[in-house]
């Protein structure tokens, strides 16, 4: 199992604290914000990583995460010229990947759950985890039957039929890479990763699991607050 970390964009939602650095570099309490979703990818024995970075700060990553000895991984890193879209990022990281399966998290999501289970148990189809939020028509939306068993997954829907929305940590068999390059960019111009999810869904392939703990999508000033405070709180 290999790991991609994607922190590429250029979050101007949070400007001016993005106009100088990547949000993914922002401070989350005594931490950068990536070593968060790289701590996930490490306490489920991934130590292959890949780090998707847009080019204006790619130097500063570099200054920041060097080779990964530090942290007892190996890092490898690509440009991502232009945010094509999550799904983007298989075709970005194709030579990284190789023949293995892969776990994709973004650089701003972070976890209080221990995912290392399931991403070390997994062999094939793909695997998401959902979360119950008072504002599903924010994220990716997934629509469960009666045993709890994934029926739909839409993009940012109007009026959602559930409010269980796809957290920012996926787990794929090798076969991901094909399934991102048959995608067609969506009306928003982007490779949607609910459209690769779609593709194993329509294969009765996709699993979903829940997401127990606190999760923060920390792309907006409230939630970079939040998981400050959170992250305070929990190791004073």
């Amino acid at each position: 199992m290999k790991g991609i970390v994607l922190a590429g964009g250029r979050a101007t939602r949070l400007h001016p604290l993005t106009k100088i650095t990547s949000k993914q570099l922002l401070p989350i309490y005594d931490k950068p914000m990536i070593y968060y979703p790289i701590e996930t990818l490490i306490a489920a024995g991934i130590k292959d990583i890949l780090v998707i970075i847009a080019p204006d700060y790619a130097g500063q990553f570099l200054n920041l995460l060097g080779s990964g000895r530090e942290l007892g991984v190996d890092f490898s890193y690509e440009i991502q010229e232009e945010p094509r879209g999550l799904a983007d990022a298989f075709i970005v990281g194709e030579n990284f990947i190789g023949n293995d399966n892969v776990t994709m998290i973004l650089g701003d999501n972070i976890f209080e759950d221990d995912f290392s289970k399931e991403i070390k148990s997994f062999k094939e189809g793909a695997m998401v985890f959902a979360k119950k939020v008072p504002d599903p028509q924010r994220f990716g939306v997934v629509e469960f039957d009666k045993e709890m068993r994934a029926v739909s997954i839409e993009e940012k829907p109007k009026n959602p039929k559930s409010d269980y929305a796809v957290v920012g940590l996926y787990v794929y068999d090798n076969r991901v890479v094909k399934h991102a390059k048959s995608l067609k960019p969506s009306a928003r111009g982007e490779i949607e990763i609910t459209s690769l999810n779609n593709v194993y869904l329509k294969n009765g392939g996709l699993k979903v699991g829940q997401v127990n703990g606190a999760w923060e999508d920390a792309g907006t000033f409230e939630s970079l607050l939040r998981v400050s405070n959170f992250m305070a709180e929990k190791q004073g």
